[in-house]
């Protein structure tokens, strides 16, 4: 068909329409008589560009999208737009302080740590692949947004910016990916927030988490421990995990320096490791499993 007829298919005009050929997003057969032939899948992909450009998306990350077969593209943007919409609120919350007769100076501090928290956050999402970087991306992002007053918080900034630059990527092998990616893919933005709050809970109340959660607790660590797990995808991902983090300086570096760099993240940390106690002195098999 015609750019006529694909201009009312899509409802799109013909001079965007063009604009995405010179962008390269698509490439219609051109005939004999100069005019350009749109296939039926042109059309489809033209209707793809147009939501996707109402939602925010720029040119490049189109390509990338549509690129992509797996969705990882699609879930990496939906996060990348989580981490604007937080910063957006945080800025929401300052221009309120600046309404109320808070000092400029003041509030310039506290819309850096703004920035340079998204920045982190961002740097997690590309070390970590797929799944497991939108979920620490997004469980870090939240400890962020402090203002970094003191010089030992500038030097912890420092460090972690340092370790996300130099850190190597964690790459797993191609059918880690492949299962990695399937079995992922149906999990949201939305779905990793609703888990990172419930695993806030459970730390912040061990004892209600351990009695309500007693039977699924004692299934789980059964399957943990069973020869089933260990011959599994996810079992293999867990141990390239473990690895990556003890080689890489994830614990001895990254999780030091961020203690030091979010008195939220330190609280946060030390609620953690008090409810691992407990979770410990009631499972002692979990120190087999994952240590």
């Amino acid at each position: 068909m015609l750019i006529n007829e694909t201009s009312k298919i899509t409802n799109l005009t013909k001079k965007s329409i063009e604009y995405y050929i010179m962008q390269g997003l698509l490439s219609p057969v051109i005939l004999e008589n100069g005019y350009r032939d749109f296939t039926q899948e042109d059309v489809e992909r033209l209707k793809k560009i147009s939501v996707l450009r109402k939602l925010g998306v720029g040119v490049e990350e189109i390509k990338a999208v549509l690129d992509d077969e797996t969705g990882e593209t699609l879930q990496k943007l939906s996060v990348q737009k989580e981490l604007s919409v937080q910063r957006e609120q945080a800025k929401k919350v300052i221009l309120d302080k600046l309404s109320c007769g808070k000092n400029y100076s003041e509030i310039s501090e506290e819309l850096k740590a703004i920035e340079q928290g998204t920045s982190v956050a961002e740097k997690l999402l590309e070390v970590f692949p797929g799944y497991y970087g939108r979920f620490i991306c997004l469980h870090f992002a939240r400890f962020l947004n402090e203002p970094i007053i003191t010089n030992d918080q500038k030097s912890a900034y420092e460090e972690v910016v340092k370790f996300l630059d130099q850190v190597s990527l964690l790459n797993f092998p191609e059918d880690l990916q492949e299962y990695l990616i399937e079995n992922t893919k149906n999990i949201s933005t939305e779905n990793i927030t609703k888990m990172l709050e419930n695993t806030k809970g459970s730390i912040e109340k061990p004892e209600e988490f351990l009695s309500k959660n007693k039977e699924m607790l004692e299934e789980y660590l059964e399957y943990k421990q069973s020869e089933e797990f260990k011959n599994s995808p996810a079992y293999k991902i867990q141990s390239l995990l473990k690895e990556f983090n003890s080689t890489s300086g994830y614990y001895d570096v990254f999780i030091p320096a961020m203690k030091r760099l979010s008195t939220s993240y330190a609280e946060y940390y030390k609620q953690l490791e008090i409810a691992s106690e407990k979770l410990l002195a009631e499972y002692p098999e979990i120190k087999k499993i994952y240590f």
